[in-house]
């Protein structure tokens, strides 16, 4: 149990509310007591009642019973009111903190992670660990305090009683103790199936297009119901040492009422005058035994649940400890005036050692164009995450205005930055808060939606839909075509007004016409920013001030565009042979 104190942090913090449900406890187990008490001093006393007040005895008997259960049955309801909403209140605030730190961590760990497994850790495991918080921890509370009232009260009736009574608890402690082991190794495993099932529904749901494209359904289906059958028969497994638990513990208290009737008849009829009991310390014997049935029994339950919530719980430490390796430890204002160098930046993928970028380096200053091009796998795409600095890099520097970036406020660069990544990415929500989601200091008019996307050659297509900008978007912009998505991310980007844009070839799904379009409204305003092109085609860059050509993460050309084709190398037989594809 040693991953779950690290939930004695939200124990701490939600201590008076704790603290009421313990006393709360403790109150309605104390009235649950009076009753076998009550009924022992009733039939004691039943011998000397006279025929005719018999009724009058059971009358009295029978309200008195149930005034004492409304009353345990009140403070019942206060137990669980404390202690089960603490409970969700401390689920609140898990996930808060799992969703959070997930996104304090670096671009690397999502790579390293699937997405089915990190929403497993939000949601199936911390559903498991507040059934620990709630219901583990109240019948924990409940049998601690029920059996030291009950024992207490069989100690005053009969101490050698008790102890006879008591006998096959020793064994039941045993047995708990020896199946919990082995049901926390199990919980584990089907925490992990969990995982991978969730990873492969997810995975299906967002391929569904090319799953149904290459008519691989069959195959999908089966690959699930094998991950499905394998959850099945872990989940099967723990079920089955589950259930052995209550048989077993119903067996060892139905042993106890068997005892308490048996040695308790001997001591009220034959036993020592000094441990002689009466008729009615039998029967608040076995009620006592029965008061003991439930806590005791739900001993085999909630060990499962402690077990799988400190499987989950491990779980979701090893995210919750992860360390980011991109740290943002200054808070200082930084007001970018638009100078940007790589100085001899290499950088290698730690997943893979792939060397992605070797020994780069070039300066882009406010007003110009930095483009880079080079063929798939070249390493473009990595500047533009080093850029980010999604990535350190291993070797070199990057600087901002002659200020290393790591040493620069990372909140505050990004609110000056706009980025169109080469995986454009849209929320399922309306196109309008698709275009505001980068304006952080105002809500765009709509002059400025409008114009945003008239920019970017876009608008037209939006005015087409009948809700205009307040169309609802399917997941990741399902409903919109790929030039479509382009042009409103591309939008979203110049709303924010940067002083850096980064346009990660952005512009694949436009037709040459549209991006002719596009780059000519770009060059209006660009004198007030910083603007760097990442593309393979030569027509989306070939105005840029500077070009860098990247082979293998090596920068092996650079210069304008005339520069460039003049001296006839790779840049210039990339633009040959795109020429010849147009052409065609």
């Amino acid at each position: 149990m040693k991953s779950l104190q690290y939930l004695n942090k939200y124990f701490l913090k939600y201590k008076w509310r704790f603290l009421l449900g313990i006393i709360f406890t403790i109150v309605s187990n104390y009235y649950g007591v009076q009753m076998p008490i009550y009924f022992k001093n009733a039939i004691d006393h039943l011998s000397d009642t006279k025929p005719n007040n018999v009724l009058w005895l059971a009358f009295q008997l029978g309200g008195s019973y149930m005034l004492l259960s409304l009353i345990k049955g009140f403070f019942l309801f206060l137990m669980r009111q404390t202690i089960i909403v603490m409970s969700r209140y401390i689920e609140f605030d898990l996930k808060n903190e799992i969703y959070t730190h997930y996104q304090t961590l670096d671009q690397g760990f999502f790579k390293r992670n699937s997405t089915g497994d990190l929403m497993n850790r939000i949601s199936e495991d911390v559903g498991l660990v507040r059934m620990y918080l709630g219901p583990g921890i109240m019948y924990i509370i409940n049998l601690i305090i029920a059996f030291a009232l009950i024992v207490t009260q069989m100690i005053r009736i009969s101490p050698s009683l008790t102890l006879f009574v008591l006998i096959p608890l020793p064994i039941m402690s045993i047995l708990i103790y020896r199946v919990s082991s082995r049901m926390n190794a199990m919980s584990t495993l089907v925490q992990k199936e969990q995982s991978l099932l969730s990873t492969l529904a997810q995975e299906t749901f967002s391929g569904i297009r090319i799953i149904k494209a290459y008519n691989r359904e069959k195959e999908t289906e089966d690959k699930l119901g094998q991950s499905a059958e394998n959850y099945k028969k872990q989940s099967m497994r723990l079920v089955l040492v589950n259930a052995f638990f209550m048989p077993t513990i119903m067996f060892l208290i139905g042993i106890s009422i068997l005892i308490a009737v048996y040695y308790g008849g001997i001591l009220s009829f034959t036993g020592p005058t000094k441990e002689r009991i009466s008729i009615g310390s039998i029967v608040a014997f076995i009620m006592f035994v029965n008061s003991l049935t439930w806590p005791f029994a739900s001993l085999g339950w909630v060990s499962s649940i402690i077990q799988r919530a400190s499987a989950s719980q491990k779980r979701i430490n090893e995210f919750l400890l992860t360390k980011p390796t991109i740290l943002n430890s200054e808070t200082g204002e930084f007001d970018f005036q638009g100078s940007v160098a790589f100085k001899q930046v290499s950088f290698q993928y730690p997943i893979t050692d792939i060397t992605a970028v070797s020994n780069v380096s070039f300066q882009v200053n406010k007003g110009e164009t930095l483009a880079i091009v080079g063929h798939t796998g070249s390493g473009k795409s990595t500047i533009s995450s080093l850029l980010m600095r999604q990535y350190d890099p291993q070797f070199g520097e990057i600087l901002f205005d002659e200020k290393p970036l790591s040493s620069i406020n990372l909140h505050a660069l990004r609110d000056q930055t706009g980025i169109v990544p080469q995986d454009v990415f849209l929320f399922s929500d309306t196109i309008r808060e698709n275009l505001q989601f980068g304006v952080n200091d105002h809500t765009p008019t709509e002059e400025e939606l409008i114009a945003g996307c008239e920019m970017t050659h876009v608008y037209h297509n939006i005015q087409g839909f009948p809700d205009g900008f307040d169309t609802l978007l399917g997941e990741r912009g399902v409903n919109l075509s790929g030039g479509q998505k382009q042009r409103i991310s591309i939008a979203r980007a110049l709303l924010k007004k940067p002083k850096l844009l980064i346009l990660d070839d952005c512009l694949s799904a436009v037709d040459t016409e549209t991006e002719e379009i596009i780059l000519r409204n770009l060059e209006k305003g660009k004198e007030d920013r910083t603007t760097i092109i990442i593309s393979h085609r030569i027509s989306t860059i070939r105005n840029a001030t500077k070009i860098i050509v990247l082979n293998h993460g090596e920068v092996i050309e650079s210069g304008t565009h005339e520069t460039l084709i003049s001296q006839k190398g790779t840049y210039f037989d990339m633009y040959e042979q795109q020429l010849k594809q147009e052409k065609n």
